[in-house]
């Protein structure tokens, strides 16, 4: 479908561009003669049907491409079409003249367009070269349309793929160091083992349920992760403490799911686990302004402990930050006076 033709706006738009043509061509059969009503039913008819006639060039620039083309045969294909076309254009007006002039005795209107013919033929070239020149930039803009939206589309499946990727990274590192854990307790303490294996069940399930989501409230976000902690304390014991301060205002908002998951693991794994005496994992959110702000602080013995280790976690969590949000969300890591602390600052969508 004609790009224009295809739409009612576009058409009446396009027929009001041309009444300005059809008032040039009106004074010009007219100059030197008092005719201009009569001349007028003549030429804005005319007029009427040159504007479909001349947007029948689109289809012509679709079969002889710009790019695609030679030269040669760009100018001849166009050539003979305008020539053709106003020859044609002008033969019929010039019998719409004869027939007015005839039926209305319109004062030799036939002899004054007779004697404007070539003007008139001169100017049916003109316009429809231009038509095939607009015709040619509705296509390159139609070209460039298409290109920028696949590039779009091709990013985002990209950025889809990427995040796929980034969160498939997650169930196996953590399932591995579950499966290690559970390992470690069959012999040591099978009850333990055994209840650590039920709560990875649970864990698990929650994870698929909800890891397919886009986003998921920051509640359930909170459930998953403390459903982690649940299962570290199995194998911890008294060593691992929890401590818990959720705004309940911010609890519905929409965070990505298993986001704190990979920063809670890394909290005990360079936290908790490697001091004697443990240590306690402390989960914050708080609305801040227009967005949220989730803390994760645990203690550390040793200040190199997890700058020289960052590991997958937090590598995991800033990529997603950036795919997710463009920008507009961020982590911050701080390590000082014994205590390692991520910070996230998310906007709260509802």
């Amino acid at each position: 479908m004609h790009p224009i033709l295809g739409n009612r706006i576009r058409t009446l738009l396009y027929v009001a561009g041309w009444l300005p043509i059809a008032a040039l061509l009106t004074q010009m059969l007219t100059r030197g003669a008092t005719l201009p009503w009569q001349a007028a039913v003549v030429v804005f008819p005319m007029c009427l049907l040159y504007a479909f006639i001349c947007q029948a060039s689109w289809y012509l620039c679709n079969a002889v491409p710009l790019r695609e083309s030679e030269t040669v045969r760009l100018i001849t294909t166009h050539a003979t079409a305008a020539l053709v076309s106003a020859a044609a254009w002008a033969t019929v007006g010039w019998g719409w003249a004869w027939l007015l002039d005839f039926s209305l005795d319109a004062n030799g209107l036939a002899l004054r367009y007779r004697d404007q013919v070539v003007p008139l033929f001169v100017s049916g070239v003109i316009l429809f070269l231009l038509a095939v020149a607009f015709n040619y930039l509705l296509i390159t803009l139609e070209v460039s349309r298409r290109a920028e939206s696949k590039a779009l589309e091709l990013q985002v499946l990209a950025r889809e793929a990427e995040l796929k990727a980034l969160r498939a990274q997650i169930d196996p590192h953590f399932l591995f160091n579950s499966l290690n854990s559970i390992s470690a307790l069959v012999m040591a303490d099978p009850e333990g083992a055994r209840r650590m294996c039920i709560l990875l069940a649970d864990f698990l399930r929650g994870s698929l349920k909800f890891g397919s989501e886009e986003r998921i409230p920051l509640a359930e976000e909170i459930r998953l992760a403390e459903c982690y902690l649940d299962i570290e304390r199995v194998r911890l014991g008294s060593r691992l403490r929890i401590e818990r301060d959720i705004d309940p205002f911010c609890e519905a908002c929409l965070v990505p799911p298993l986001i704190m998951q990979p920063l809670v693991e890394n909290a005990i794994t360079h936290g908790v686990s490697p001091a004697l005496q443990g240590g306690a994992v402390r989960l914050y959110a708080v609305r801040n302004g227009a967005g949220v702000k989730i803390v994760i602080e645990t203690p550390v013995e040793s200040e190199s402990s997890v700058k020289n280790s960052p590991g997958l976690g937090l590598k995991n969590v800033r990529m997603r930050l950036a795919n997710l949000y463009n920008g507009n969300a961020r982590m911050d890591v701080d390590q000082q006076a014994g205590r390692f602390r991520v910070e996230l600052q998310l906007p709260c969508e509802l």
